[in-house]
């Protein structure tokens, strides 16, 4: 897909052509788009075709009068929870371009006009405004986990499922997936600060140290984070070892209870003369006898299991 959008009188509207100091964004293009845009803004087909690849990592690549900038921007995934895609941002000195494989939220409140001050004209703003977003959203999703990751908590003092576990499981790798690619971003971020990959002007390098704060503040979040899911599932791995020993535990105890009748009437069941002269064998009181015995054994047992902790 392919939106056009330029702003006139400080107002973005769409276009239906492409124009000099637009913003293209390019949501999973065809080839046919991407050539048409190569052709139209002079830009390389290479680095539009390079954010399509979801192993891209963030850089920055500097051609001629050309810039290449590629971060990784938070979605929310199916199995995973969370996860991240690239997001390639190409930009000559008349036109900008954006290009990702997925429909990304942050790219919603520019197109709707949300975003004080943003000019398709003026490119650094726009590309700082833009990564100010990707954090924020990366810094909302954060809070996110750690809901889902207290709810899960709670979850599991109920009910030790294997869903509950898988679902933490998914939960810290969407967190390591964020921590990797915050660390990649606060390179760019870092490069772009330097001012040689794109103009710098002065009211523009607050923002971008705005968005160095808030991208270090979420890679804090997302290591914090990452430990106490990485220590909740130790714990819990931990509880159901635990349980796991006692109810065997208890199994071996209550074998060890049901053994010892079966042993006794198992005697005095034979063809042989057993100690006392108790016999079922003609006596009425056979039985009894064998019973309140075996019975006497076993409360006895359990007393013994029990000053072991074994009940």
């Amino acid at each position: 897909m392919l939106f056009i959008y330029k702003t006139i009188d400080d107002k973005l509207h769409c276009r239906d052509t492409i124009e000099k100091g637009c913003w293209i964004n390019m949501i999973n293009p065809t080839e046919s788009e991407l050539k048409q845009v190569a052709t139209a803004t002079q830009l390389e087909y290479d680095f539009l075709k390079y954010p399509l690849d979801d192993e891209e990592i963030p850089r920055v690549e500097v051609e001629e009068e050309q810039a290449l900038i590629i971060i990784h921007a938070p979605i929310a995934g199916n199995e995973i929870l969370y996860d991240t895609i690239p997001l390639g941002i190409i930009l000559n000195e008349d036109f900008i371009v954006t290009v990702c494989l997925n429909d990304l939220n942050l790219l919603e409140e520019f197109s709707s006009s949300r975003i004080k001050g943003m000019a398709t004209f003026k490119k650094t703003r726009f590309i700082f405004q833009l990564l100010h977003r990707k954090t924020t959203l990366f810094l909302r999703y954060l809070r996110d986990i750690n809901r889902l990751t207290e709810k899960m908590e709670h979850e599991l003092n109920k009910s030790m499922r294997n869903e509950e576990l898988l679902y933490l499981l998914n939960m810290q790798k969407s967190l390591v997936y964020f921590s990797t690619s915050l660390r990649y971003n606060a390179k760019v971020m870092n490069r772009l600060m330097r001012g040689k990959t794109v103009k710098m002007y002065e009211e523009d390098e607050d923002l971008l140290e705005d968005v160095i704060i808030e991208n270090t503040q979420a890679i804090e979040m997302a290591d914090i984070y990452n430990n106490i899911s990485s220590s909740t599932m130790n714990a819990f791995a931990s509880l159901i070892s635990n349980n796991l020993s006692r109810v065997m535990k208890l199994l071996t105890a209550i074998t060890i209870i049901l053994a010892i009748p079966t042993m006794i009437f198992s005697f005095w069941g034979m063809n042989v003369t057993l100690p006392l002269g108790v016999t079922t064998d003609g006596s009425p009181l056979g039985y009894v006898v064998i019973f309140v015995f075996a019975l006497i054994v076993c409360i006895f047992s359990i007393f013994l299991l029990r000053r072991k902790n074994m009940l």
